[in-house]
């Protein structure tokens, strides 16, 4: 047989079978006087027990190693190791499979927020916003919007137990009677301040409403660095980078009194 004729007798591409000959998997056949390879009987069915470790889930190296244990202990080994890896994979595919029925349960309810998909909770956070953007006269302020997706940002970098205080603590906050009324009430002071200067008259009392909405477990112990600007802490700068000068005062001043407030 040559190689077209192996590959399409074992269903497997003739590149396939060039590229076992290239690692060493499939033996070089000997070759005709023309110096095409003349493929016998026991290459198709070593090539047929290749393709079935691989349909397996085995690595090419793993069937070399099967490959060249007579004995067969080493495919008892390699098969076991294989099973245990599709077990963890099967948990974690359940485990995804999960998650994702909650957001489809959530996008067919017209609940999944635009920042999506992310943790429950901060969905449950979300949808408490759009509540009370809802009940607003106008427009949601921009503020708003950009805060979501700075949450969003900390729900995917931010580690998980971190994460999870910080989501805690902000959805207590928000359960507090008339919390979230307030909140939107500093995002519209915000966005008012939008091209101001830093020296604006309105800071330092914008300043003063947006501390009193940050819980103390959510302020920072140590401020060093926010004097510097966009730069002094990697996060800070991400969140500062949109910020008019103004605003960004508002937050550095609201942070000065939440950590004088908290000591």
């Amino acid at each position: 047989m040559r190689i077209g004729e192996i590959a399409g007798l074992v269903g497997v591409t003739a590149r396939a079978v060039r590229h076992y000959h290239h690692i060493g998997l499939l033996p070089e056949p000997r070759r005709r006087a023309n110096g095409y390879r003349d493929y016998t009987l026991r290459d198709a069915v070593l090539l047929a027990r290749v393709r079935r470790l691989t349909e397996l889930g085995l690595g090419l190296d793993e069937v070399r190693d099967v490959l060249t244990d007579d004995a067969g202990r080493e495919l008892v080994d390699v098969l076991e190791e294989l099973d245990a890896d599709l077990a963890r994979q099967q948990e974690e595919i359940g485990a995804r499979r999960e998650r994702l029925g909650v957001l489809l349960g959530q996008a067919r309810t017209g609940r999944l927020p635009v920042e999506g998909p992310v943790s429950p909770g901060l969905a449950e956070l979300f949808g408490e916003m759009a509540t009370a953007s809802a009940a607003l006269p106008g427009p949601e302020p921009a503020m708003a919007a950009r805060d979501r997706e700075m949450l969003a940002l900390l729900d995917t970098v931010a580690p998980e137990a971190e994460g999870a205080r910080l989501l805690g603590s902000l959805r207590e906050m928000a359960r507090a009677p008339g919390a979230m009324e307030r909140a939107y009430e500093v995002y519209a002071r915000l966005d008012a301040l939008a091209d101001a200067p830093a020296g604006d008259v309105r800071v330092e009392e914008t300043a003063r409403a947006l501390a009193g909405l940050l819980p103390d477990d959510v302020v920072p112990h140590d401020l060093g660095g926010l004097d510097d600007g966009p730069d002094g802490w990697a996060f800070t700068g991400v969140f500062f980078a949109d910020f008019s000068a103004a605003q960004a005062e508002v937050v550095r001043r609201a942070l000065r009194i939440a950590v004088e407030r908290a000591r």
